[in-house]
């Protein structure tokens, strides 16, 4: 073992690189020729031969070396690759302390907002500007209790505003995941269970008639809508199709092939993130007959312009979403159905009046579904399969309207 005195005195002869004082435990001093001399630990990970540097001497003086070198072994029988400890102590280091949850939420949102389209990353940005940054902005986030986030959900709460609250809440749980990683202290995600504590909020749901006899009803009172041809039309291709409203009202000539009979709706006008809309594939949409019908009658008047649906002032833009919102409330239907809820309609009807297959008709109504193996559903594949299930839901809603195989009719007295 090396003595103080040793370590003072030693010296590197000139011809060689470097000259090695050994003390105990896999540890040495390493001295050059120019008179530098730095601690070493020698140890052995699954069989590979690592070395930890301990300080230089005299700054670290022998017995300080030691307990470096002590701790480190310690650390090794523990499992932990001593080297490995140090790099994660430096990384803690590199961090700033006392960072607040402003910090932490600003450096998340840069990092995921580039992925959101523009209306999801302007919400997100203005639920985290009104409903956190005010109440705990500029806390050290390593300090904020659960309580206290508590406290600042049930202030959205306290404003009517439930669905905000969960979507407020949602954000903080993005924000505390993103941050723990880097915490110097181990410690939970402060929003676990605390939705349980918020009025319970099960997503928003569109009013939608379900029942046969009553959709019924709701197709003949569209055939006769004394308004527009335009909205009218729009108004019975929305049963037929059962695509998202957004969709429907921006529907362009240029995306239907009445020949073939298919509506293709560009990426870009999908919901889906940024980079889905970028890169995926469009939604491909048959056409029933009744569609088509539909579609060619209204071609010679607003098959000039860019847009199915125009709107009355300006025909470089499409019909409003009230438009339709208007018209069903106008035929005395607006509570109980909306325009979205043509899709509720369509997907609860296939299945119980006519039991067509469940997958085909997520595939058409552009939701990601998987098979029984775990494979995304192929829509181009089943695209054949997809044109009889539309049709016979047309013909289905053809028969509605007519209220045949539907409505008994009075038969007089003999």
């Amino acid at each position: 073992m090396l003595t103080d005195a040793q370590c003072r005195n030693a010296t590197c002869p000139p011809d060689k690189k470097q000259a090695r004082f050994t003390d105990s435990g896999g540890m040495y001093l390493q001295v050059s020729p120019a008179g530098s001399k730095r601690w070493f630990l020698k140890y052995r990970i699954a069989g590979a031969e690592k070395q930890l540097a301990l300080g230089s001497y005299p700054a670290v003086s022998l017995g300080e070396a030691r307990k470096a070198r002590d701790l480190a072994k310690a650390q090794k029988s523990e499992g932990c690759d001593p080297l490995a400890a140090r790099k994660v102590e430096k990384l803690k280091a590199s961090i700033p302390a006392g960072a607040t949850f402003k910090d932490v939420a600003v450096e998340w949102f840069a990092r995921q907002s580039p992925q959101w389209s523009p209306s999801h990353a302007a919400r997100s940005l203005r639920q985290l500007e009104r409903d956190l940054y005010p109440w705990i902005g500029d806390r050290p986030i390593a300090e904020i209790h659960a309580l206290e986030l508590l406290a600042v959900l049930q202030k959205v709460e306290d404003r009517g505003a439930v669905e905000t609250a969960d979507r407020v809440l949602m954000l903080a749980r993005q924000i505390w995941d993103y941050w723990l990683p880097t915490a110097k202290v181990a410690q939970r995600n402060i929003t676990e269970g605390l939705k349980k504590r918020l009025t319970p909020y099960r997503g928003k749901t569109f009013a939608a008639i379900v029942e046969p006899v009553r959709f019924g009803e709701l197709l003949r009172a569209m055939v006769v809508y004394k308004g527009g041809a335009i909205v009218r039309t729009a108004l019975q291709l929305a049963p037929l199709v059962y695509q998202r409203p957004g969709n429907l009202r921006e529907m362009e000539w240029a995306e239907i092939d009445l020949d073939a009979a298919l509506w293709t709706i560009p990426s870009a006008k999908m919901k889906r993130t940024k980079a889905a809309k970028e890169q995926g594939d469009p939604h491909v949409v048959p056409l029933p007959t009744q569609a088509v019908v539909l579609l060619r009658e209204l071609h010679p008047i607003t098959g000039h312009g860019r847009y199915v649906f125009p709107g009355e002032r300006s025909h470089d833009r499409p019909i409003s979403d009230n438009s339709v919102r208007s018209a069903l409330y106008a035929l005395g239907f607006g509570k109980a159905h909306t325009w979205h809820g043509f899709r509720a309609s369509a997907r609860t009807m296939m299945v119980d009046q006519l039991n067509l297959d469940p997958l085909a008709i997520e595939a058409n109504l552009a939701h990601a579904v998987k098979d029984a193996n775990g494979r995304s559903y192929n829509r181009t594949q089943y695209l054949k399969q997809r044109f009889d299930q539309i049709q016979q839901w047309a013909d289905y809603l053809d028969k509605l309207r007519k209220g045949a195989d539907v409505i008994q009719l009075p038969t007089k007295a003999a």
